[in-house]
């Protein structure tokens, strides 16, 4: 079996390392903040102190941090991957981050002989607990063949969608359906509740139908029953969602459902919600109407 090593241990991170130690892989692994090494270290991980070491002792490295400037660094940084990983080893970045980033990266990586994959998942941490992930992957198909055994411990579909890049763009269409899909939910909530429909027996009554969503089935009974706490963070989500911003406008196309989610997230992050769940964005709704 391959030598994995794994980079960042947040709330999607940590369950995915957890799963691959439980499918029998030797992980070396480092995080920024220490104490969320613990429980990987505890299942059988070896702790690193930095992602050199990380590389330095790993066939492929999966990075799972927050943003570009945080897989920058953790690859090309002072400390980072690409000065000890061995030519032919594999990097797999499975961040949400720029996709022009991503192609950069990728080709500072071939430089030593080092491929790259970006793969990012969408799914949330109960995916990642359940190890049910959908998995997008830019890169070679045939780097892809050689680390589909490892993703397919994560992930319960994995795609090959492109070139180095393209896994990331892909993603950023994943945000955009499910931010605005959100959207949706909430929505429909409001219009349930305002009207004397208990909140859950619209779901019940909806989900299976042509208008069910991962959303409704998930995020909407939170909502009903004011559950904010985070399986996905709205900080986390805007930072995706100025990403797709960013694209959409190079590519001059016109996304107005976006920018809308976009600036009723900007009201939960104003009114210090960053840090709950993006079911709080009916908070947001709430508030326009006084309910």
């Amino acid at each position: 079996m391959e030598k994995i090593g794994f980079i960042g241990l947040g709330i999607m991170g940590q369950p995915m390392c957890v799963n691959l130690l439980k499918a029998g892989y030797s992980i070396t692994a480092y995080n920024r903040t220490d104490s969320k090494l613990e429980t990987v270290v505890k299942q059988g991980a070896k702790r690193a102190d930095s992602p050199a070491q990380v590389a330095k002792e790993s066939d492929i490295i999966m990075t799972i941090v927050t943003d570009s400037e945080d897989v920058e660094q953790v690859i090309l940084g002072q400390d980072g991957i690409i000065h000890a990983a061995k030519a032919g080893s594999v990097v797999i970045d499975m961040s949400t981050i720029s996709p022009s980033v991503t192609q950069d990266i990728a080709k500072q990586l071939s430089k030593k002989d080092i491929d790259m994959l970006d793969a990012p998942v969408s799914g949330g941490d109960v995916g990642a607990r359940a190890g049910t992930l959908a998995i997008m992957v830019g890169g070679k198909k045939e780097v892809l063949e050689r680390c589909m055994p490892v993703l397919e411990v994560m992930g319960k579909t994995v795609t090959h969608v492109g070139t180095h890049g393209m896994g990331q763009t892909v993603k950023l269409c994943n945000q955009i359906l499910v931010s605005v899909t959100n959207m949706a939910v909430c929505e429909a909530l409001l219009l349930a509740k305002k009207s004397g429909v208990d909140p859950d027996i619209m779901i019940k009554a909806t989900e299976n139908g042509a208008a069910g969503s991962w959303q409704l089935s998930n995020l909407g009974p939170k909502m009903a029953e004011r559950d904010f706490a985070p399986g996905f963070m709205i900080d986390l989500q805007q930072k995706d969602l100025r990403l797709a911003l960013e694209r959409v406008r190079e590519l001059s196309l016109a996304s107005p459902a976006l920018a809308l989610v976009n600036q009723l997230f900007s009201s939960c992050q104003a009114h210090g919600e960053g840090r709950e769940g993006t079911q709080t964005l009916i908070k947001s709704l709430e508030r326009l109407v006084n309910l």
